[in-house]
């Protein structure tokens, strides 16, 4: 089977920058959706008609499968076919699809590719407002005879429910001979893919058609309202298939899910939570509101509390993390960490039972088991040019508004007093303390502003 997606068009009403098929839906390009579905199908032959912002779309999802067809100019969809056809195949079938027609599933293209066989088959839906789609006309026997653009269509067409959603299936030998007879005697100057229609009916080919399941897979993406609309479409659905395995979500509209999320049994996910990359929650963990998950693997029993980010990094069970939390690359914490509000781990693991709990900042650290890290604690690991490394052994308890100016390590057992500089290791089992001698100046008296003479 040969796959043709095209993926040329300019998308003026999106005014933007970025060509039309590579704006993201749910963390994905429409374009890369495209091309997973047609994968599923496991075609000889994976076609892409490129144009506008080629260089950007090849360099975007360039691979291997996919061989690449300029349209240039683009002069419709029959033209932008013909492109294709050095890179398909004679026999077998040839199915159509649209890079901005994102949510196309393949179970529905399966179904179309089967009722294609010796036919020319379409996918057709019914809508209750088919405004700017081209209708599907069929004679009194329910056959269909040809498909009219809007555009062309007379007042009678335009009241026809069934449309063309432009997905087609049919022989390829027979696709090549229709793409050299079509004609761009039309309003738009253009050649229509639609034409090979009639040619199709003329010949005495059947033509068949198939439906989708859902109205909002044969949705197109021309503005970035539509886009809107069908980023909430992609993520209903995902939320509903969330919640058939068994996650509980605390609002299923106010879920966005911009990649890959697995779940274990009995995951619990407040509202307005943000999940990017591939996102794995172990059982029985507890996402509360406002969190932001990237890359990231959270384990069995775990809760993070509100407004946490993780981003490429690996929590153990039972932990507790948060509200005002931030996990950034490189955190690996164990079983039982405890990380409270306003404190930062960026490339540093954490062993078990350990506590990091207030207004720290631990970067480039190694800390051991059952260590306690006091509030205000900041490990000092950047000189201006190069980064340090901060060790904690097992059983250190480390008093607030301690600075660790590495490379330093404080040993097993080992205690800082509240307000010390480290820069040399503390001995393990023991106090060090760094601080001045506190001193009181009788006679003392605090500084006042200056009052400016009105002269």
């Amino acid at each position: 089977m040969n796959i043709v997606i095209l993926a040329a068009g300019q998308g003026k009403r999106m005014h933007s920058n970025l060509p039309k098929v590579l704006h993201p839906l749910a963390g994905k390009a429409l374009l890369a959706h495209v091309i997973d579905s047609a994968r599923r199908l496991s075609p000889q032959t994976l076609c892409l008609v490129y144009g506008h912002g080629g260089d950007a779309v090849r360099a975007t999802l360039d691979a291997p499968d996919l061989a690449w067809a300029l349209q240039e100019p683009q002069l419709g969809t029959g033209h932008a076919v013909q492109q294709a056809l050095p890179y398909l195949k004679g026999d077998g079938t040839t199915l159509i699809l649209y890079g901005d027609v994102p949510l196309i599933r393949s179970e529905t293209l399966e179904r179309l590719v089967q009722v294609a066989q010796d036919a020319l088959a379409i996918l057709t839906v019914e809508l209750s407002d088919p405004g700017g789609y081209g209708r599907i006309v069929r004679n009194d026997a329910g056959q269909v005879i040809r498909i009219v653009e809007q555009k062309d269509s007379t007042p009678d067409e335009r009241r026809i429910r069934e449309i063309n959603t432009g997905i087609m299936a049919m022989p390829s030998a027979r696709l090549g001979e229709w793409l050299a007879r079509l004609s761009n005697n039309n309003a738009q100057k253009e050649y229509y893919l639609t034409d090979i229609v009639g040619m199709a009916v003329a010949e005495g080919l059947p033509i068949r058609t198939a439906n989708p399941k859902n109205e909002w897979e044969v949705l197109g993406v021309n503005s970035k309202v539509q886009l809107a609309e069908l980023e909430r479409v992609a993520q209903r659905c995902t939320a509903e298939q969330l919640m058939e395995q068994g996650v509980r979500l605390a609002d299923p509209a106010r879920l966005d899910v911009r990649g890959e999320l697995l779940c274990g049994r009995d995951v619990f996910i407040d509202v307005n939570c943000v999940f990017e990359g591939k996102v794995e929650l172990d059982e029985a963990v507890e996402i509360g509101p406002n969190c932001v998950l990237k890359n990231a693997r959270i384990g069995a029993g775990t809760r993070l509390a509100a407004f946490t980010h993780i981003e490429e990094a690996v929590v153990g069970p039972d932990g507790r993390i948060g509200p005002f939390a931030r996990l950034r690359p490189g955190a690996e914490l164990a079983e039982d960490v405890h990380i409270g509000n306003f404190v930062e781990i960026k490339k540093s693991s954490i062993a078990a039972h350990s506590k990091v709990n207030h207004l720290a900042y631990i970067g480039d650290a190694t800390i051991g088991t059952r260590v306690n890290v006091g509030a205000g604690t900041i490990t000092c690991n950047y000189d201006g040019a190069n980064k340090f490394q901060t060790v904690i052994e097992d059983d250190a308890f480390i008093g607030s508004d301690t600075q660790l100016v590495a490379p330093v390590t404080v040993g097993r057992g080992a205690t800082l007093g509240a307000g010390t500089t480290l820069t040399r290791d503390a001995p393990p089992d023991m106090l060090t303390v760094s601080r001045a001698k506190q001193a009181s100046i009788s006679g003392w008296k605090r500084p006042i502003k200056a009052v400016k003479s009105k002269e």
